[in-house]
């Protein structure tokens, strides 16, 4: 079996017109629709007790957890800002939270969303797209383009 079957893809999401909080909701929602788990992970904790109250107040229902309860194997999307407990198919990263090669590997899919107003957040997310490509991870870029995300660039492990 090839390399490429093995490893699932990281997605960097460049925030540019909608925030953090309308973004997050919509990929948790597709991700929770094709079976996934998911955990969002960030560097902060603080950041995440916002995040936590937003997913409770958004428009739709979405079960979620903080890390470090009972229950976190079983919670469909847990944030965290270490290890995931609940063994998700989908790891979201936010807020320059890192994200290893071997992550991406064992993945369906990693999205990786950066604040594109940030210069340091951008130039963060470029160092971890050279870093996962240069490891043989599959990324694609992803730029909100009139009200649509749209794909801007891709990389496989055969282009290194």
């Amino acid at each position: 079996m090839s390399q490429r079957l093995l490893m699932g893809a990281a997605y960097f999401y460049h925030l540019t017109k909608r925030s953090l909080e309308a973004t997050l909701p919509v990929l948790i929602g597709k991700s929770l629709e094709a079976g996934w788990k998911v955990a969002v992970r960030a560097r902060e904790e603080t950041l995440l007790e916002h995040l936590d109250r937003q997913l409770w107040l958004g428009d739709g229902f979405l079960p979620h957890g903080l890390a470090g309860g009972p229950h976190d194997s079983e919670q469909p999307v847990l944030l965290t800002t270490g290890e995931p407990g609940n063994d998700p198919n989908c790891l979201i990263s936010v807020d320059g939270a890192e994200v290893g090669a071997f992550e991406v590997a064992a993945k369906e899919r990693v999205c990786i969303l950066f604040n594109g107003a940030d210069p340091a957040a951008v130039e963060h997310a470029r160092e971890q797209w050279r870093t996962l490509t240069e490891a043989g991870a599959v990324a694609q870029y992803w730029a909100e383009d009139q009200g649509r995300w749209t794909k801007k660039a891709e990389s496989t492990p055969e282009q290194k």
